[in-house]
């Protein structure tokens, strides 16, 4: 943690920017989609800041910096949402939690994780329904599944029963759980009803979930590490 920590300075700047200048959503401009990008764009030089052959190497890494380039893009096109954009912000972000998921890996499988990952994801998606209408019935119960089943890759890397753990995977793991949560009070405040200070909730787990993420892209590094040390 010691050693990551100075390369995530920049991102909590770049959070601490957009938290500041609070830019208000009613009027979408540019600068405001660079602002709101602007953490992620941190988190792409903090995974680059180790090395383009680490990255090329370990395939996990690069899929999460891929996804957290979908991830800027989605985040571009939710600010001009109001203009027709939010279906294109939502595909972005599908593939984002595809290429998490494939970061993550099926192994363990872990039935028990996927099973409860699924009743809460058809929990969800039950509650928004009868909000749904429309593209966004079958959109959304997509993009439910999707994040759903990265949840599970992730909470299926942490097996605290066995001692086969490492922090990076419980990084992998929170982050997968703060990512739901955001998404579910997006889907919450659009399609159900206000939800109190809604956009500091979904930028605060949203940057919370993709900074733990990119760190659990440095868990390859800490096993070559342990072995070289070994």
């Amino acid at each position: 943690v010691k050693s990551e920590g100075p390369k995530l300075v920049p991102f909590f700047k770049a959070t601490c920017v957009y938290f500041v200048l609070w830019l208000p959503t009613s009027s979408p401009s540019w600068f405001s989609a660079l602002i709101k990008c602007l953490p992620i764009f941190c988190l792409w030089v903090f995974l680059l800041a180790h090395g383009i052959n680490f990255l090329v190497s370990h395939r996990s890494a690069s899929r999460i910096l891929a996804g957290l380039i979908f991830s800027a893009v989605g985040d571009a096109f939710l600010i001009w949402q109001e203009q027709g954009y939010f279906i294109h912000g939502l595909l972005m972000f599908a593939i984002t939690h595809i290429l998490y998921s494939s970061a993550f890996g099926m192994k363990p499988l872990d039935l028990k994780a996927g099973l409860l990952m699924g009743l809460v994801s058809s929990s969800c998606y039950a509650f928004l329904y009868s909000y749904l209408s429309g593209p966004f019935t079958y959109l959304v119960a997509v993009y439910i599944a999707l994040i759903g089943f990265m949840g599970w890759r992730a909470v299926a890397g942490v097996q605290l029963c066995n001692d086969l753990w490492t922090w990076t995977k419980l990084s992998a793991c929170i982050g997968a759980m703060l990512f739901m949560v955001s998404d579910l009070t997006i889907a919450l405040n659009k399609f159900c009803f206000p939800v109190p200070y809604s956009r500091f909730i979904i930028m605060a787990t949203y940057y919370a979930a993709q900074m733990l993420i990119a760190l659990s892209a440095v868990e390859s590094r800490d096993e070559e590490d342990f072995r070289k040390r070994s």
